[in-house]
């Protein structure tokens, strides 16, 4: 393995998905959850100038002292920063400064990496980058997403058109389970440690909801039913006006959603997407059905055909048994957000190459949708 060439090539991936914006695109922050593409670039910068720069390259001067302020996310053992709802706020440095910061860095990683035991660390540097650039692309939808002309990010990408390559039920047999990673490859922490897990016999589809399918279910009155609601989640849809999938559309009687590539038509046959927890709960009821739990996802895993879109269970993120955060800001990147959030499974679409694996653990609060998720079902 070239970590050097590894580096290198995530980095550029980085600056690939924004080559294509404009300079005003690099700034709005449209919602708290959203992060400025020029934030995503400073901060996957700043990681890796902050946890192995600083502490393990002699001689190391920092690019901008104001940046560890401005880019820091929410180590709060590194120091004070800037709130997260701010993000949008700081104009400056520009667009061009963030991108002369990236290349000081990238000049310095390459004499840092000649010490193996930082190794480990800029792994994972790499993936927190890669996790980023998913976040990216997903907050750079948001972002055109809120400009009424629905403008195109890239004519090439047909994500929201995607199918099912599969169909029916998986029968996964009662029994106990080992789950979490078990490897020497990278892995989160949340992953730690492995364990078994009993399981009942369950039957899980080998195909996520489509658009067809979740149509029926606003037209049979779904998201006026609180019957087929959890109460936070019937709270939720009222509060907020909720009666369609995020970046849909009824334009003259016909739905049409935004994506990527502009406003479309919406293809029946293509996998619903930008669905909140609450959502996927109501229509698995609605059907009579159910969502996994991570633990039967993962048994389930080697059988089933997934990596479209992330998928929801219903299990909330919590510590594997064993689990055990490392000292300092490392310690901070996953165990202190084990509260209030649901676990997703899989991988999407807008998932970087090679950073999905059956063990994974993605977590959002039950509310959020701008990500790629998805529905698979599991009968009652």
């Amino acid at each position: 393995m070239n970590l050097l060439q590894d580096y290198l090539s995530v980095r550029q991936r980085t600056e690939e998905i924004c080559r294509v914006l404009h300079t005003e695109d690099y700034i709005p922050q449209p919602a708290v959850f959203v992060s400025p593409p020029k934030w995503h670039l400073a901060h996957s910068t700043w990681f890796f100038e902050e946890f192995i720069l600083t502490k393990h390259l002699p001689g190391y001067k920092v690019f901008d002292a104001d940046f560890c302020f401005l880019f820091n996310s929410y180590y709060n053992n590194i120091g004070d920063r800037t709130f997260r709802a701010d993000r949008g706020a700081i104009t400056r440095p520009g667009v061009d400064a963030v991108y002369e910061y990236r290349k000081y860095v990238d000049s310095h990683m390459e004499a840092a990496l000649q010490n193996e035991s930082i190794h480990e660390l800029v792994m994972l540097g790499i993936n927190h980058e890669q996790q980023h650039q998913e976040l990216l692309l997903a907050d750079i939808k948001y972002i055109l997403g809120c400009n009424p002309t629905f403008p195109i990010y890239n004519k090439a990408i047909d994500w929201e058109s995607q199918v099912n390559d599969s169909s029916g039920f998986i029968i996964i047999e009662e029994g106990v389970y080992e789950t979490g990673y078990n490897g020497n490859g990278f892995c989160y922490d949340n992953e730690l440690g492995r364990h078994k897990v009993y399981l009942n016999r369950f039957e899980i589809a080998n195909q996520l909801v489509t658009n067809a399918e979740y149509i029926a279910f606003m037209e049979a009155g779904g998201y006026t039913d609180f019957n087929y609601w959890l109460d936070e989640g019937w709270a939720w849809l009222n509060e907020n006006n909720i009666d369609a999938p995020m970046y849909w559309y009824k334009i003259n009687g016909q739905w049409k959603q935004y994506t990527m590539s502009g406003l479309t038509d919406i293809n029946p046959d293509a996998v619903v997407t930008h669905i909140s927890f609450y959502e996927a709960a109501a229509y698995a009821e609605w059907k009579g059905m159910r969502l996994a739990t991570e633990f039967e996802w993962e048994a389930a895993s080697e059988k089933l055909d997934w990596g479209k879109r992330w998928e929801w269970t219903h299990s909330a993120y919590l510590p594997y048994p064993g689990f055990a955060k490392a000292d300092g800001a490392v310690g901070e990147y996953n165990g202190k957000f084990m509260i209030n959030q649901m676990v997703l499974r899989g991988a999407s679409c807008a998932t970087s190459p090679g950073h999905s694996r059956a063990t994974y653990r993605n977590f959002f609060h039950p509310q959020e949708r701008w990500q790629f998720n998805a529905i698979r079902l599991v009968k009652k």
